[in-house]
């Protein structure tokens, strides 16, 4: 058996070539399409980082580059930027807290760019918060299985059924699917409109930068230059 040398190794892991080992590499961004993408780069042209191309609406383009700093971007769905970033497809991603807690992958949190602020949250009619407290066996509907699940048994020590659901998760507890949901909330008017409280906190939200494992050591001096002066920016409150 060839025993792999260990630029090999980086190659066969993470899809890097020798060439992207050089100073001279770009550094790959991944961003949540949407509002979390379009506040990004708002917050990222606040330190001198531009992407005029990815201004463009009607583009079709999936990669989009700023020769000058030798940065790449693209747009991914909010699930799929972790996997990126584990994978080295990306240097660094831009998600949803939500996400990286319901994703799992082995990547670095390194900054919370204090964005896209919500709450995920035990939601339901008032009369679920005594089964909440009583700890009973209750079915709890959720996109997030994972975050539901770590919250009702690691934290509240409480059994319950967790069903995964895609779409509107406030139609489970009025139509008798399970008594609560696990959910994000915003400004908690769909859930007012609907007669479902805010019953628990599980924990607050807000955008991230994540990065690749191999990436955070070689690109190291870029890197942390970047989140140094991101702090700069969140710190005066420019966000």
């Amino acid at each position: 058996m060839r025993i792999m040398l260990p630029q090999e190794i980086l190659q066969h892991c993470y899809g890097w070539t020798v060439n992207k080992m050089e100073n001279n590499r770009y550094l790959t961004f991944a961003l949540g399409k949407g509002r979390l993408a379009d506040q990004t780069l708002k917050t990222f042209e606040q330190i001198g980082i531009t992407c005029e191309e990815m201004k463009d609406k009607k583009t079709r383009r999936l990669i989009f580059v700023n020769e000058e700093l030798k940065l790449r971007f693209f747009l991914a769905k909010g699930p799929d930027v972790p996997t990126y970033v584990e994978y080295g497809a990306a240097d660094i991603g831009i998600v949803g807290k939500d996400t990286i807690l319901e994703e799992a992958r082995n990547i670095y949190e390194v900054l919370d760019l204090g964005f896209g602020k919500c709450r995920m949250c035990i939601c339901g009619p008032k009369e679920a918060k005594e089964l909440l407290q009583h700890h009973e066996l209750i079915r709890v509907a959720t996109k997030y299985p994972r975050i539901a699940k770590d919250y009702f048994y690691n934290k509240k020590h409480q059994t319950v059924e967790i069903i995964k659901l895609n779409g509107s998760i406030e139609l489970a507890p009025i139509v008798g699917l399970s008594e609560v949901i696990c959910d994000i909330v915003e400004t908690g008017s769909t859930l007012r409109e609907n007669g479902l409280d805010v019953l628990e906190e599980v924990c607050p939200l807000s955008a991230r930068m994540v990065v690749n494992q191999v990436s955070m050591k070689m690109e190291h001096e870029r890197i942390n230059r970047l989140i140094t002066d991101l702090k700069h920016v969140l710190q005066e409150g420019n966000v």
